[in-house]
């Protein structure tokens, strides 16, 4: 991996900088950090396949794993669920990366891009609150489709299920707990097949890790204290906008 070899302190500076500031937001969601720290990596790195989807994918379980851990701090993490949902979640993806080989992609993009439309729409459309428990067993029957989704977009089920769980009653802090715990296996069982085939380099990568745990644990520290539900919706909200946006345009050029 060439690229994390260099001596250029300023790029390695760079590199960790963007790491610590996208793993923050990313761990104030609940979120593990490969769906920001793709397109900030390939800046830098050259060989998305090779390089970069390692990284990010490996990352990403430590991430979610670390803001996992800090929202269980403050009791944000109802485990009998998000173990339940964690399992889901890994089973299910599987799938789309095998569909995918046969189903045209305009197709699961058209899917991708109204869902998440729709759930922006959701989160901030003002909602009354009313009593009840949340509903797992409706949230276990959309983790199947949502984690095959993200098998056939090649990113992480978060995305889709954190705005799902906020939807089928459960609290926002509560939700990107039960979301951190869930998206951490699908992101070592997806690391996997790289092992054999990634080329990159071990130091930068330990730091690149450290550096992006560390501030996912801040970031599910500070959601957990001081950050109130209704403001972490529409976070939320506005980072999946952006991020279709993003993909969007990158989809058409």
């Amino acid at each position: 991996m060439s690229s994390l070899d260099s001596s250029d302190l300023i790029t390695a500076t760079a590199i960790l900088s963007g790491v610590f500031i996208l793993s923050f937001f990313s761990g104030m969601l609940g979120l593990g950090a490969a769906f920001a720290t793709i397109p900030y990596l390939s800046l830098f790195i050259s060989d998305i396949v090779h390089e970069v989807q390692p990284v990010a994918l490996l990352l990403n379980g430590f991430t979610a794993a670390f803001s996992a851990y800090g929202f269980s701090r403050s009791g944000l993490v109802r485990w009998r669920d998000a173990i339940i949902l964690a399992v889901t979640t890994t089973a299910s993806a599987p799938a789309g990366a095998i569909l995918v080989q046969y189903i045209p992609s305009i197709y699961v993009w058209i899917i991708y891009f109204v869902a998440v439309l729709y759930l922006a729409y959701r989160l901030f459309r003002p909602v009354k609150t009313v009593g009840g428990k949340p509903d797992l067993r409706l949230a276990i029957l959309l983790a199947i489709p949502i984690s095959v989704l993200a098998g056939f977009l090649g990113v992480g089920p978060g995305f889709l299920l954190m705005p799902t769980l906020i939807l089928l009653g459960y609290e926002p802090k509560l939700a990107a707990g039960i979301n951190a715990v869930a998206v951490c296996p699908p992101s070592f069982s997806a690391f996997a097949p790289h092992i054999y085939t990634m080329k990159i380099s071990a130091i930068m990568t330990i730091y690149i890790v450290a550096v992006g745990s560390i501030a996912a644990y801040i970031g599910a520290r500070v959601t957990a204290r001081f950050i109130p539900g209704d403001l972490l919706k529409k976070i939320f909200g506005m980072l999946i906008v952006f991020m279709t946006a993003y993909r969007l345009v990158r989809f058409f050029i």
